[in-house]
């Protein structure tokens, strides 16, 4: 009965409607897109369904950790808090080093998480938060469309994740947020800027809004697409039997500061 009792608890409880994917999530523009595909990649669509057909309940689920960077103030909170808990909040509290969340999807019937870390914009913070930076599947360097300055930021932000990283490890999204400030007129001028600077950071543009939700569930699906399936290519590559045991996986669902600066980091202030 005991062992019963511990085999239920294993279970993942089932993921929420609105977050399965089926359909390979498209670019919000080709001008400044990662991949122009339209749908998955044929040998990993082959992987998913192996992966199915062995899937248990009490699997250990893949997880690919995110990293999101950018000054003060851009809205990397409220971009976070908008896709994981449907909320916006004009007045909160500045990030204190580091925070995470942790969303559960469906692709494609496979159990998949985002582990997304929100680091503070303060100079103060930086040396804290770049302790997380190492191991990102995902770099999400986030400015403020109404701010231009923020904008040009980006590239030290992506500099300083990158130190940590190995650039052929990571995806990279240049995302504006804010885009409910802008006239339209405004915004096609910074977002041709945006395009350009994205181009040179090979990363992938996109234009959100925390307030009304534009383009928010569309990049996150994005994201966790191709998340997922560079996750199980890799797997393939290495020979690794397509089971959701093997790779990266959730340790914990509590993870403190004081465990991420133990590690040893490179450190290029304080």
């Amino acid at each position: 009965m005991q062992d019963h009792r511990n085999r239920m608890k294993a279970f993942p409880p089932p993921v929420s409607k609105d977050r399965i994917i089926w359909e390979f999530p498209q670019c919000y523009t080709s001008k400044a897109s990662l991949q122009l595909k339209t749908d998955w990649d044929i040998q990993a669509k082959a992987a998913f369904k192996v992966q199915v057909a062995r899937l248990q309940p009490w699997d250990r689920q893949k997880v690919s950790k995110v990293v999101m960077v950018g000054d003060l103030n851009v809205g990397k909170t409220c971009l976070i808090n908008r896709f994981c808990k449907d909320v916006f909040e004009r007045d909160y509290k500045a990030t204190i080093g580091v925070d995470f969340e942790i969303e559960r999807f469906d692709i494609s019937g496979v159990p998949f998480s985002l582990q997304i870390w929100d680091t503070a914009g303060q100079e103060k913070f930086k040396c804290i938060a770049s302790a997380y930076y190492r191991g990102a599947q995902v770099i999400i360097t986030v400015f403020d469309i109404a701010d231009i300055q923020s904008l040009y930021h980006t590239c030290q932000w992506l500099e300083e994740v990158m130190r940590e990283n190995d650039p052929d490890s990571c995806f990279i999204f240049l995302v504006g947020t804010k885009t409910d400030l802008l006239a339209s007129d405004e915004r096609q001028k910074t977002e041709r800027v945006a395009v350009r600077i994205a181009a040179e950071m090979h990363a992938e543009f996109w234009a959100v809004s925390s307030k009304t939700g534009e383009n928010v569930r569309a990049f996150f699906f994005r994201v966790a697409a191709l998340a997922f399936e560079n996750s199980i290519t890799k797997d393939m590559e290495k020979g690794v039997p397509a089971c959701i045991g093997n790779g990266d996986t959730i340790k914990s669902d509590r993870i403190t500061l004081a465990e991420g600066t133990n590690h040893q980091v490179k450190r290029s202030c304080c």
